[in-house]
C-alpha cells in the first residue's frame, strides 16, 4: 500500500492529468504549427516570391494599388519584402468590419492576391493555441490547463523519484513493462523543458499576464510599452503583422482618395530608410496612429516583428517629414522585458533557429506521449464502474513544506488558487448532494486530493 504522502501526490497527479489530457493534444499540435511559422508562411506565400524586378514602382504606388483593390479600406502597415523580387505585403483594415486583409503587391504595383488574416494557417493555430477558438473564455481555460499542467509535472517528478531503484524503469523504459515505464521516463526527460515552456507562455495569458503587466507598471519595471498582448488576443510580436493589429485597426487613418495621398506622402522616404536598417524579417512600416500591442504612435514606426525578439528593433519617423525621431533596440528595454523576450523567443522556437525548433518539436511529441501513455494506463487499470482513483490516505495531514509549496503556487498562479477553492467546495458539498457521484470521483469530506 502506498505511503500516505505518495498516495496524496498520486491523486493530485491523477486529477491534474485527467483535466489536462485533452488540452495537451490540442496545444501540442497547434504549438507545433507555431514553431514552424517561418516555413509555413514561406510556403503559404510561395506564389508571391522571386518575381521580376524590372520597372519596379515605389511603395506608395503599391499601397495605392492595394487600396484601389479594396475600396474604403484603411491602410495599416507595409511589410518590407524579404528579398528584392518578393511582393510587398500591405496590411489593410476592411471597411465596416473587424476584418483585416494581407494584400500582396508585385514590385510593378500589381495586386497578386490577398489573405484574410483570420484564416491564415499560423493565425488559426495561434487562436487554437491561445483561445481554443472560444475568445477570452477559451484563453482562461488554456491558462487554467497550464496551471494544472505545472501541478501534473511537479507531482509526476515526485512519483518518478527513484527511491533506491536502479536506472532501468527510471532513466530508460524496460521492455517487459514498456507502457508502465514509458510514462514516467518520458516525464523525467522532458519535465524541465515542459515547465520552461509553460512558464514562458504565462505572459500571454489573461489573468496571469494582465496581473503581471499591472505589477510591472507598479514596480516601475517599465521602459516603453510591453511588446506582447495578454488575454489570448494576438499575443506576441511575431504575429503582430496579422492578428495583433485587430485591436487598433480603427486607428489606421489612411483611406483611399485624396486625403490618403497627402497623408501617405512620406511613405517612400520611410520605407527607403527602413530598408537600409538591419531590421530582421518581417520588418513592418506602420502608419501613424496604427495600433501595435494596444499602443499607437502619432508618427511612422518601422519595426522588426521577428520571433527572435533579441534581434528586434524599432525606429520612429516624423509623421510629415519622415525624419528619424527615435530608435529602440532590444538591449535598451528594461531587464524584465528582456527576460520575457528571451523566454517568448524560446517558447516559439526562434531563439536558436532550427535547434530550438527541434527541441520544441521533441517537447511537444513527448507531451503527447505522456498524455497517451497516461490514458492507456488508466484504461487498463480502471476498475469497472469507478474513476479508478486510489483511496484517500488515512492520515490526511500534509507536511508543512507541502502546504507552503501549495500556498506559493496558489499565490503565483491565481487561476490555480481559484480552482483549488472550487475543488475544496466540491469536496465538501458533493458527498452530501450526490454520494454516488462523490464515490465515483473518489472524493469526500476532508479529502487530501
Amino acid at each position: 500500500m502506498p505511503l500516505p504522502l505518495y498516495r496524496t501526490f498520486w491523486r493530485w497527479h491523477f486529477y491534474a492529468g485527467l483535466f489536462v489530457l485533452p488540452f495537451v493534444f490540442t496545444l501540442a499540435l497547434s504549438g507545433t504549427a507555431f514553431l514552424f511559422k517561418p516555413q509555413i508562411e514561406r510556403w503559404e506565400e510561395h506564389a508571391f516570391r522571386a518575381l521580376p524586378t524590372d520597372h519596379a514602382v515605389q511603395p506608395l504606388q503599391q499601397v495605392r494599388a492595394a487600396l484601389a483593390a479594396f475600396p474604403r479600406a484603411q491602410f495599416h502597415s507595409y511589410r518590407l519584402p524579404a528579398n528584392p523580387g518578393d511582393a510587398a505585403m500591405i496590411h489593410l483594415a476592411l471597411p465596416d468590419s473587424a476584418a483585416m486583409r494581407d494584400v500582396f503587391v508585385s514590385p510593378q504595383g500589381q495586386v497578386l492576391g490577398s489573405f484574410d488574416t483570420d484564416w491564415r494557417i499560423v493565425e488559426v493555430a495561434r487562436r487554437i493555441h491561445s483561445q481554443l477558438l472560444l475568445g477570452e473564455r477559451g484563453s482562461t481555460v488554456v491558462e487554467l490547463a497550464a496551471c494544472w499542467a505545472i501541478v501534473m509535472l511537479i507531482t509526476g517528478l515526485y512519483l518518478w523519484w527513484p527511491r533506491g531503484r536502479g536506472a532501468a524503469g527510471v532513466i530508460w523504459p524496460r521492455r517487459r513493462s514498456l507502457l508502465r515505464d514509458l510514462h514516467p521516463v518520458t516525464g523525467f526527460w522532458i519535465s524541465i523543458l515542459a515547465l520552461v515552456l509553460l512558464l514562458t507562455g504565462l505572459p500571454w495569458t489573461g489573468v496571469w499576464g494582465n496581473a503581471f503587466r499591472a505589477v510591472r507598471a507598479e514596480m516601475g519595471w517599465v521602459k516603453g510599452p510591453p511588446q506582447w498582448n495578454a488575454g489570448g488576443h494576438a499575443t506576441s510580436s511575431h504575429d503582430a503583422d496579422h492578428g495583433a493589429m485587430h485591436a487598433g485597426h480603427d486607428h489606421a487613418a489612411m483611406h483611399a482618395g485624396t486625403a490618403a495621398a497627402d497623408s501617405l506622402a512620406p511613405l517612400n522616404i520611410v520605407v527607403a530608410k527602413a530598408a537600409a536598417e538591419p531590421l530582421a524579417f518581417p520588418a513592418m512600416v506602420l502608419a501613424p496612429d496604427a495600433a501595435l500591442f494596444g499602443a499607437t504612435s502619432p508618427d511612422w514606426l518601422a519595426t522588426s516583428l521577428t520571433q527572435n525578439r533579441p534581434r528586434g528593433m524599432s525606429i520612429t519617423y516624423a509623421r510629415l517629414s519622415g525624419e528619424e525621431v527615435s530608435r529602440e533596440s532590444f538591449a535598451a528595454r528594461h531587464p524584465i522585458d528582456r527576460v520575457i523576450g528571451y523566454g517568448q523567443a524560446w517558447h516559439e522556437g526562434a531563439l536558436f533557429g532550427a535547434l530550438n525548433q527541434a527541441i520544441g518539436l521533441f517537447t511537444a511529441a513527448a507531451l503527447v506521449t505522456l498524455a497517451l501513455t497516461g490514458f492507456l494506463m488508466w484504461r487498463r487499470r480502471r476498475p469497472a464502474g469507478t474513476l479508478g482513483v486510489l483511496p484517500l490516505p488515512t492520515d490526511r495531514h500534509l507536511p508543512p513544506f507541502i502546504v507552503i509549496a501549495t500556498l506559493v503556487l496558489a499565490l503565483l498562479l491565481p487561476l490555480l488558487a481559484a480552482s483549488l477553492a472550487l475543488l475544496w467546495l466540491i469536496d465538501r458539498l458533493l458527498p452530501r448532494i450526490s454520494p454516488a457521484a462523490a464515490a465515483w470521483l473518489g472524493i469526500g469530506p476532508g479529502s487530501a486530493a
